[in-house]
């Protein structure tokens, strides 16, 4: 079947935008073509520095015959709905509409719409000029003449070329016939620009890519990144050395070159002086190289890799020798900072930060510092930290970013400062808290393990949190500019994987009471707020609380209470919700999580979990099925003859009744008792999974119960007595979730 080759040559696409340019260009035109009804095999886009590329393989060369049938208005309809009908059908007149009779709503008229196949390069010749009119870059410009005119290209670079061929790889394929802006579509392209810029004529793909590579291009990302990092592992090998991969650094750097060609340079040994990480950081963001290492040594070498686009008629000695330069005085540049930076103690830098904004409605970042050092100090016993210590690092947690060396290179803040902290003979906790407090900064980071760092990280991570919520800055849609999703996550793995055991709407409170005036606490105290049982009774108390608030608050004050407190989307809600999707990424089910979530009052995260966990292992069992199937049974009948009988059998079932009854429903009753009481008794110790042992009992009478026992007896009274024992059966789950929301 037909092939088409599409490809778009511009001067320079900077790295950052090419792996999206090739997807949206493959997008953009496989769902044309599948809107149009043209399927396909498979297709792959490409990108270099100076070109995007389309390969779509089996594609018709001519698309199926349509047949639509298109309802339009009722018999009778005023004139212009009818001529809109005609119209969007594309007939002429109503005598070339059938009438159709619908038995409820009448006569209306019906478009028959058929349509011959089209060749698929015709739709080629259409789809193609739309996609490169409309491409979504980010950032695009015009250019020339032209770019006076309306409607006139955007691209990211000047557009120079197109290639649009289709047909089958056994033939020589056609030329898609369009233009855009001047530019015609045609098969010739042009090799790289210094090595090889001469024209190349393009026939099919497999022929494409030979010719470019010939030409010194190579058009696969993936290809390019193989090849850099195989030469330079290559060439470190050789050296003895080791290099010190980069997984981003490789990306942006292979969409740099078209013909990668790797080579190393040196530098003196003096500059290791400089912590590596900076070393690595100036190397990496100045020259895009790679840094080295000692064979089977984290200790750097004083070498490092740079991936050139040239062949050099000198083996590159002059490429080299240029970087070589470049990365000289910029290694010493961050020489000079570390020297200059470890002439000034941390505490002493402190002021400057009561001069820098953190955010306009949140104040400095001096005043942030002592939120967060106030906040970590009430946090430290909770995490097994010394407050003293967690206060100090919080204090000097954010010192670092005056330091000249973090205003160079912002990716080491917290790491310089943990190294300026040691060596001004900072407890090593303090040290470690300063640089880990960031943690974790994604999924995959790691979780700190020191009390300290934790205390820390929890208090930063609050403070924005409930900083921005109570300026009413939440997350919308894809769009979190301070990282507020990360933020919540941190919470959450702080919590769960250090197994901390604390109640997250304490800990927000705790931050916004650090905001609001000293009076006011008189007013609103911790009690007033959270001397209920859990949060999800907040709402009963909202009007004495606000009466509370009104009195002494401006109407700002009030509107931030209510953000992170009391509002839908508030605060607790949206952590809630990030626990959800942090267990279900875990692999826990989602109506299991439901139904813990159903219940009352949780706000400690790592019950949560604990619960969720010994739920999911609970119903996993034989026991666990059956019991569920049973309730189902039970909470079934209980709605049906509660809807019927309008009125709710939730009374304690009569004893005296119950030993009247069969065998099986003294059985059932007695075991409820004792099943409630000890999964009641296993919550409160917080054992879950004893609690589900406790239910597991219920298995058997309940079984014997439902085979046994007619629930809708002839006798009023003991009918009322058996649905009250089946609530008591649903109730008997209810200390450990709502089994209602639990699917099959």
């Amino acid at each position: 079947m037909p092939d088409l080759l599409l490809e778009l040559r511009s001067e320079e696409i900077p790295a950052r935008m090419q792996r999206r340019a090739a997807d949206d260009l493959k997008k953009l035109v496989t769902d044309a073509l599948v809107e149009r009804g043209f399927l396909y095999e498979g297709a792959k886009a490409f990108a270099t520095p100076r070109r995007l590329a389309l390969h779509i393989a089996g594609l018709p060369a001519r698309g199926e015959a349509v047949r639509e049938e298109r309802r339009g208005p009722r018999v009778g309809a005023p004139e212009a709905a009818v001529q809109g009908f005609l119209k969007s059908a594309g007939l002429d007149s109503l005598d070339q509409a059938k009438t159709v009779t619908d038995p409820k709503k009448g006569e209306f008229y019906l478009a028959v719409i058929e349509r011959e196949g089209r060749p698929t390069l015709d739709v080629l010749a259409e789809i193609l000029p739309q996609v490169i009119r409309a491409f979504p870059w980010p950032k695009s410009m015009r250019w020339g003449a032209a770019s006076a005119k309306p409607g006139a290209l955007r691209w990211v670079r000047p557009l120079q070329s197109i290639v649009a061929t289709f047909g089958p790889e056994t033939e020589t394929p056609d030329v898609v016939a369009f233009s855009v802006d001047g530019i015609e579509a045609g098969t010739t392209t042009y090799g790289h620009r210094f090595l090889a810029p001469g024209a190349i004529e393009v026939k099919r793909f497999d022929d494409y890519i030979q010719s470019l590579e010939r030409a010194k291009v190579v058009l696969d990302p993936d290809r390019r990144k193989d090849i850099i990092l195989h030469d330079a592992r290559d060439l470190a090998f050789a050296r003895g050395l080791e290099l010190v991969e980069d997984e981003g650094l490789l990306e942006e750097v292979a969409g740099l070159v078209e013909w990668p060609v790797v080579l190393m340079g040196s530098f003196d040994e003096s500059f290791l002086d400089i912590p590596a990480e900076a070393v690595r950081a100036t190397i990496r963001a100045n020259q895009k190289c790679f840094v080295l290492r000692r064979s089977g040594s984290e200790a750097l070498a004083p070498a490092f890799i740079l991936v050139s686009n040239l062949v050099a008629s000198d083996g590159g000695a002059a490429i080299v020798a240029g970087n070589e330069r470049v990365v000289r005085a910029r290694l010493s540049d961050a020489k000079f900072f570390w020297e200059t930076d470890k002439a000034t103690r941390l505490e002493d830098r402190l002021p400057k930060l009561d001069s820098i904004v953190f955010h306009e409605k949140l104040g400095t970042q001096g005043e942030r510092v002592a939120r967060i050092a106030a906040l970590a100090r009430e946090i430290a016993p909770l995490v097994g930290a010394d407050p003293d210590l967690a206060e100090r690092a919080a204090r000097l947690a954010k010192a670092d970013l005056v330091t000249e060396m973090v205003g160079e290179f912002p990716e080491l803040q917290g790491l310089m400062g943990r190294k300026y902290a040691a060596l001004q003979g900072e407890h090593p906790s303090v040290a470690a808290a300063i640089e880990e407090h960031y943690k974790p900064l994604g999924p995959s980071d790691r979780v700190p393990t020191d009390p300290v760092s934790i205390a820390v990280a929890l208090a930063d991570k609050l403070d924005t949190l409930v900083g921005f919520w109570a300026i009413d800055e939440k997350p919308t849609g894809s769009k979190d500019p301070y990282a507020l999703r990360r933020a919540a996550l941190g919470v959450l793995r702080l919590n769960i994987e250090s197994r901390l055991k604390i109640n997250i709407s304490d800990l927000l409170w705790r931050n916004y009471i650090s905001r609001i005036d000293k009076h006011v606490l008189e007013m609103i105290s911790v009690s007033d707020v959270f001397s209920r049982e859990h949060m999800s009774n907040f709402s009963s108390q909202v009007e004495d609380i606000q009466y509370k608030i009104d009195t002494i608050q401006t109407r700002h004050e009030i509107n931030a209470f209510r953000h992170v407190f009391m509002n839908d989307g508030n605060l607790l809600s949206f952590v809630i919700d990030r626990l959800k999707i942090y267990l279900r990424d875990q692999g826990a089910r989602h109506d299991l999580i439901d139904a813990v979530f159903a219940l009352p009052g949780q706000d400690d995260l790592l019950m949560v979990v604990r619960r969720v966990e010994a739920l999911g292992g609970f119903l996993d069992t034989e026991d666990g099925r059956n019991l569920l199937a049973g309730y189902r049974r039970a909470a079934n009948i209980l709605r049906i003859e509660e809807k019927k009988d309008g009125r709710a059998y939730d009374a304690a079932p009569d004893p005296a009744l119950i030993a009247q009854g069969v065998p099986e429903e003294r059985a059932l009753a007695e075991a409820l008792d004792r099943a409630t009481r000890d999964a009641t008794e296993a919550v409160s110790r917080e054992d879950f999974a004893g609690a589900m042992r406790a239910l597991s009992t219920l298995r058997v009478p309940v079984d014997a119960f439902f085979d046994k026992v007619t629930v809708n007896a002839d006798d009023p009274a003991l009918r009322a007595n058996r649905l009250s024992l089946l609530n008591a059966l649903r109730a008997a789950t209810r200390p450990v979730a709502d089994f209602s929301r639990i699917e099959g």
